[in-house]
């Protein structure tokens, strides 16, 4: 175990600090989550490297640095409930979690939700509810939320997130095609949508009846 928090140490001195993530909260949780317990058996020992990794069924485990990203311009606040959208491995999940919200994650694919939903459970996450379900539809009956965060890259922002976000709420999305995106930042000022473009970035596709 010691092996691995040195590996997290260096992780965030080495990926995250110098490329600009400066909240120190996020650092922590960034620092504290157990990386390793969420890649595929026989990849624990490369966890922490600087890249997306798979998790079968065609998707990936997001490089620490963009689930750094992305939760930081989520801009989290104590009493905010979280959507996720695309559980995943459950890594993202957790790291929300870390910061003391409410997080509720759908996933289309129940192999990967069942499993993420295990390892989430054994490592204590009692904040976190998992849901198998069309990510493209929200969890309409948890909301409204604070903030939605989608780890999936979208042709255009889900009508029905954009439903379910609170007035003032903020949503990180990638959108674009299915082999690139723009991440945006998505906050909801009456009523309406303001955008801003955080950079380019690269995610499997959106499955479901708002994405590809």
């Amino acid at each position: 175990m010691e092996e691995y928090e040195k590996a997290r140490e260096r992780m965030v001195n080495e990926q995250l600090v110098p490329r600009g993530i400066s909240d120190d909260k996020v650092l922590t949780a960034m620092g504290t989550v157990p990386r390793h317990r969420f890649v595929e058996k026989g990849q624990e020992a490369i966890a922490y490297s600087d890249r997306p990794l798979p998790i079968g069924h065609h998707q990936t485990i997001s490089q620490p640095y963009i689930v750094a990203r992305m939760t930081e311009a989520l801009e989290l606040q104590p009493d905010d409930r979280v959507l996720e959208i695309g559980a995943g491995s459950g890594y993202q999940a957790a790291v929300l979690a870390e910061l003391g919200q409410t997080v509720y994650s759908v996933e289309k694919i129940e192999p990967l939700m069942k499993r993420a939903a295990g390892i989430l459970e054994e490592l204590g996450y009692e904040n976190v509810s998992v849901k198998l379900h069309d990510g493209t539809q929200g969890w309409p009956e948890k909301a409204p939320f604070d903030a939605i965060l989608v780890t999936a890259g979208a042709p255009d922002v889900p009508k029905p997130l954009m439903d379910q976000l609170a007035e003032g709420g903020r949503m990180i999305i990638p959108v674009g095609d299915q082999t690139l995106q723009e991440l945006i930042k998505v906050t909801k000022k009456s009523g309406e949508a303001r955008k801003e473009k955080l950079g380019g970035c690269r995610f499997v596709p959106l499955r479901g009846e708002y994405g590809w």
